[in-house]
């Protein structure tokens, strides 16, 4: 039984976890999280039943802090995930596995019904980070966008 256990466990370790299917080193490739006492801008961002986010296409500055308030105006739970591309189109299958999967990682936030809630991330590489809602059957309607990330002035 035990050894059963730990091979159903050890798959969902293999494909990451909500976090967008990747540990905490991987966070480098989208940023890491963000210290609230160094944000320099708020970005309200809402998600919605018609299965987008307002706004989808974020720009922001290389090394800048953001706070993202966002708030889920729908009437089904949603959440908001930065990821890379890959890493949440992979862990948007094992969400499609697993719906009721929770978890509470500092690149997400899932939100139920009319809830609010933040993200504070710093974007340290110049580029494009995506986000998802990555609830079965929200990703695959295009519940998707972009933070452009413009790199950083020379100094």
């Amino acid at each position: 039984m035990l050894a059963l256990a730990l091979l159903a466990s050890s798959s969902v370790f293999a494909t990451g976890n909500h976090a967008g299917g990747h540990g905490h080193d991987a966070d480098a490739n989208i940023g890491k999280p963000g210290v609230a006492t160094k944000v320099t801008r708020t970005v309200n961002v809402d998600m919605g039943d018609t299965m987008r986010f307002t706004p989808a296409d974020i720009s922001v500055k290389q090394n800048e802090t953001v706070r993202f308030l966002i708030r889920n105006s729908g009437a089904l739970k949603h959440e908001l995930v930065l990821g890379t591309e890959k890493e949440l189109r992979e862990h948007y299958e094992v969400m499609k596995k697993n719906p009721e999967m929770e978890h509470a990682d500092p690149n997400m936030v899932t939100l139920a019904p009319g809830k609010s809630g933040e993200i504070v991330w710093q974007f340290t590489k110049a580029g494009k980070v995506d986000f998802a809602c990555l609830q079965p059957g929200h990703y695959d309607a295009g519940m998707k966008g972009a933070v452009n990330v413009t790199k950083a002035a020379a100094k």
